[in-house]
């Protein structure tokens, strides 16, 4: 072959046979990269247009901000969109609804549209006490009384009371809870000197004879047993009699017929508030904790109101931060202005996908607050690549020129970067998506992500654009002033020289070689990757004195050992950056150090250690209360709830949906079996006790069983309030009708965990409904959070995951390095499953919330270790461990910039007080945490004996082949260039 022979030029050697996977994927380089090469002459030909345009675009769509709508609906968000609770409680509503009921209704079970609760506690003492029932009975009168006036102002100002806004019963009487009328007939008998009645816990008996569950109504319950404690809950259908108890709960259900009343309804939850706020300052011996139906809501959008200070010092920090990593201490070559225009463009991307959202009416919830954080971890990393790759292109070209080589160098890797952004955003934004918020958060991360890149290519650029104009003016890159000649600055104060300190005129001074010759030799890893130039700044061109500097594009250039070169010349003038320094000087040779490696593989085992430590303990949080700001009232509530009344499970409805026996004796047992074990609330159970009783058989005829059921049981008063639990269906004439459709009431007694074994508890239930003769439902509004969560939470971020390996396996077929591809894989889930398993340890659940801060870590960490991967791979002919460093210098300094910008900006965050906040700051810097050991240390350390090799397809004496001399003639008018080779 013509590249055997020694003196062929590397230019004859791409002619050789090659695979034909990697001649695909040189075309698809080379086309991609001279499109970009070309797109980026566009833009610097044009920069005016391309940085105004992004601006009047945000101003325009951030004028639709009077559009602005916050998502009413919080269980469409944190609920599972598709599940059967859902349809279940659909039936539940159309055969019992809550207006139906005219006797009894159970806080937990029936949730109308409108309503308002309050818990009392006791500092001292039980509120069953004389002095402690007296003020409650109070307080339940004050509610009671309460009036609102719609509208507040004006002629037709109506007032309202609790009586006309309440459920009425079949007395049109206001339905409240059994417990005011239990502590009611205590008041009354204690006044008129009676024997006071026994009150029972968790089912007691009233006056009238019927008997009521007041387990979720009283809590912190203490019996008259031996121990103290309650006895005799299992099985007995009255209980133990109450001694003491330290809570006590009370509902006031409302009506909202109509758009009138539902204004109506939410003044009187307001009102409901400012009354408790005012009575508990009146009476500081009880604690009062209400809760109304919009304060899940309220409190769940209160995150972004205690959010917006915090977000704005986060963009102060990152804005010093970022300004700072611009910086150099040539004043020249310092660019801190790009570093504000980085994140004013990410802030006008920003505000351009706001009014787009507005503009097709979408909502804003809380959790839109994570979505600023993915667009600033890929904004930054894009500007800070582009300014690495701007400071390596030759300072003598023009303009225009180095643009287009920063976008050949850069924008291949980072829309590489965005497409991976978009594919796991856009698949968790689509209809496999069970879970609202999740599919709302990616669809708008997406929007916004696209936007950004579109203004990093446009906004960012022409910004780089007009920078590289003040620096080949020699002006200062942060004044914008022109730097004085050498000869004038020696007259000036010792800050000014400071100020205006550059290393040109330190290499301007320094006289030329003998001859105007200066040698130099690379070491490239592919002559097809590799671009040898020597340049002069074009200030300095004309100067006789002046001299250039060897840059290579994509390796590292040292001086020959036998340049005619003065010692005061810097080979390295990008130097004076301080990270770019310290990684060339100090922490690429120290990461890369025989005896550190063996330390940095024992870090990465603990990694995988805790991390799989904390993988084997996710929990699910299907709590909503733990998406909330912190100190609310959905917080204080549920806080007292589970103190107070978690021992026992909240009311379960057992709904027979289909006609059924009732009259046959075995589907009798197995109704009463089922029931078995549950505290209950059985209008089957009371009416066979009723039949037994009067000596009459349980297994009767049709006719016989509902005709003693209508006619008899249900009008007894004790009985009366099942009537609410049964439907009949007509027959034929002068036929009784059957029973349609029932229900009874389950209460379980819990331990520990209430919700998961709720969750145990549905699954149990439901695996019998299938195999059991008569069809029947169980449902609770908490069933609507728990059912099918795991699956809904868990399969977005499954899918992005899925989405992404699959893309990499793909692309590696066409685009990018197999082992790139592996590698990049392999990072993405050693920093999921390191997130995964430390946010686990450190306290955080697996909710809505932190899956999305999942999501984003996939984009985040191919951010910071693609280009590193992709940097390595790309060398030849060298050894592995000058390669990392290579990379370490052109894309570990980029990388750490954005991972310093990024973590600074998360700690304002950390400071809110919201449970949402909390979890996102948490997720988001374990994902900044992560990617940085990944990049910085795992992986320089890993790739020093792990594939990809750096001699495949290196022959011997290529590298003396590719020594190279530069001669550098100097004549009257202009600098020439001659690169000859050896």
């Amino acid at each position: 072959m013509l590249g055997g022979a020694p003196g062929v030029s590397g230019r004859w050697e791409r002619l050789e046979p090659r695979p034909r996977a990697r001649m695909l994927r040189q075309v698809l380089h080379a086309g991609l990269r001279s499109s970009f090469h070309a797109l980026g002459r566009f833009v610097a030909g044009h920069p005016v247009f391309f940085a105004s345009a992004p601006v009047l675009l945000s101003i325009l769509l951030g004028a639709s901000f009077s559009r602005y709508r916050v998502e009413e609906d919080v269980e469409s968000l944190l609920a599972p969109k598709h599940s059967l609770a859902k349809i279940e409680g659909n039936l539940v509503d159309s055969l019992f609804p809550v207006n139906r009921s005219k006797h009894a209704l159970y806080s937990d079970l029936q949730t109308p549209g409108r309503y308002g609760r309050v818990i009392v506690t006791t500092r001292k003492g039980s509120v069953l006490d004389p002095a402690h029932l007296d003020t409650i009975l109070k307080l339940h009168r004050r509610i009671y009384q309460m009036q609102v006036t719609v509208p507040a102002t004006g002629f037709n100002s109506f007032n309202y009371s609790f009586s006309y806004l309440c459920l009425p019963d079949d007395k049109n009487v206001c339905i409240i809870d059994d417990i005011i009328r239990a502590m009611e007939e205590i008041q009354s008998a204690r006044i008129s000197n009676r024997t006071v009645p026994v009150l029972r816990y968790p089912i007691t008996q009233l006056a009238d004879g019927r008997q009521a569950y007041i387990g979720h109504q009283l809590g912190g319950v203490q019996g008259w047993g031996p121990s103290g404690a309650v006895r005799g809950l299992g099985t007995g259908a009255r209980g133990e009699g109450v001694r003491s108890a330290r809570a006590l709960q009370l509902t006031y259900y409302l009506q909202a017929r109509g758009s009138l009343m539902d204004r109506v309804a939410s003044q009187w939850e307001k009102a409901f508030c400012a009354e408790l706020q005012h009575f508990a300052a009146l009476h500081p011996k009880l604690g009062l904790y209400p809760s109304t139906s919009s304060s899940l809501r309220t409190d769940f959008q209160f995150s972004s109101v205690l959010a917006r200070r915090p977000l704005l010092a986060s963009l102060g920090v990152c804005s010093v931060l970022a300004v700072l990593c611009c910086s150099m201490r040539d004043c020249v070559r310092s660019k801190p202005w790009l570093g504000l225009l980085a994140l004013l463009s990410i802030t006008l991307s920003g505000l351009t996908a706001a009014g787009i959202l507005n503009l097709t009416g979408a909502t804003y919830n809380s959790t839109y607050l994570g979505i600023p954080f993915v667009m600033l971890g890929h904004g930054l990393f894009g500007s800070f690549e582009m300014l690495s790759s701007w400071r390596r292109t030759r300072e003598d070209q023009h303009v225009k020129e180095r643009v287009a080589s920063v976008f050949e160098d850069v924008m291949l890797r980072f829309s590489g970067s965005t497409m991976l952004h978009l594919m796991t955003l856009g698949l968790a934004a689509s209809p496999l998506t069970n879970m609202e918020a999740v599919r709302l958060f990616c669809r708008t991360a997406a929007l916004a992500v696209t936007i950004s890149y579109v203004y990093m290519l446009s906004f960012y650029s022409s910004c780089l654009v007009f920078t590289g104009y003040l620096e080949s003016g020699y002006r200062h890159g942060c004044f914008c002033r022109r730097v004085p000649k050498p000869d004038h600055l020696d007259s000036k104060p010792a800050w000014y020289r400071c100020l205006m300190y550059t290393r040109y005129q330190d290499e301007t001074q320094t006289t030329n070689p003998p001859h105007g010759v200066v040698h130099c030799h690379t070491h490239p890893p592919n002559p097809n990757l590799t671009h040898a130039h020597v340049h002069t700044h074009p200030h300095t061109a004309n100067n006789p004195n002046s001299h250039g500097h060897a840059h290579v594009a994509n390796t590292h250039a040292h001086p020959h050992p036998h340049a005619h070169s003065t010692p005061s010349v810097d080979p390295h003038p990008q130097d004076s950056h301080l990270l770019l320094g310290c990684v060339r000087r100090c922490y690429g040779d120290w990461i890369t150090n025989t005896y550190v490696k063996p330390f940095v593989v024992l870090l990465y085992l603990v990694y995988i250690s805790f991390g799989l430590m904390g993988f084997l303990q996710v929990a699910q949080g299907s709590d909503p209360s733990a998406l909330v700001a912190m100190d609310t009232t959905t917080v204080l509530y549920t806080r007292a709830q589970h103190r107070y009344f978690s021992s026992y499970s909240p009311v379960i409805g057992f709904y027979i949906y289909e006609s059924a026996p009732y009259w046959n004796a075995s589907v009798q047992r197995d109704l009463l079996e089922y029931a078995k074990g549950f505290q209950r609330i059985s209008w089957l159970e009371a009416y066979l006790n009723y039949l037994a009783d009067r000596n009459q058989s349980t297994s009767q005829p049709r006719e016989n069983f509902t005709r003693t059921l209508r006619h008899s049981f249900l009008r007894e008063p004790q009985f009366a309030h099942f009537t609410d639990d049964i439907i009949f269906a007509e027959r034929g004439q002068g036929e009784e009708p059957d029973v349609a459709a029932s229900r009874i009431f389950l209460v379980a007694k819990t331990m520990e965990n209430k919700r998961e074994e709720m969750s145990v508890l549905l699954d149990t239930l439901r695996r019998l409904s299938l195999t059991s003769r008569v069809r029947f439902l169980i449902f609770n509004p908490s069933f609507v959070y728990l059912d099918r969560y795991a699956a809904a939470v868990s399969s977005p971020l499954r899918h992005s995951l899925l989405a992404v390996l699959f893309l990499l396996g793909l692309s590696s077929l066409a685009v990018v390095e197999p082992l790139v591809s592996v590698w990049l894989g392999l990072t993405l889930l050693s920093v999921q499953f390191g997130v995964l398993g430390f946010m686990t340890l450190w306290g955080v659940e697996l909710d809505c919330m932190s899956v999305l801060c999942l999501i984003a870590a996939l984009g985040h960490s191919a951010d910071c270790s693609g280009p590193l991967l992709c940097g390595f791979a790309s060398g030849r002919g060298e050894s592995r461990t000058r390669w990392v460093r290579v990379a370490l210098e052109r894309h570990g300094v980029p990388s750490l910039q954005t991972l310093i910008c990024y973590s600074a900006a998360l700690v304002p965050v950390g400071s809110v007080r919201s449970n949402l906040t909390r979890t996102l700051f948490r997720c988001l810097t374990l994902t900044a945490v992560c990617s940085a050991l990944h990049t910085l240390a795992f992986l320089p350390t890993l790739l020093t004996f792990l594939p990809p090799s750096k001699t495949r397809g290196h022959r011997p004496g290529e590298g003396q082949r590719q020594e190279v001399e530069c001669v550098e003639m100097n004549d009257s008018t202009r600098v020439v260039d001659q690169i000859t080779t050896v």
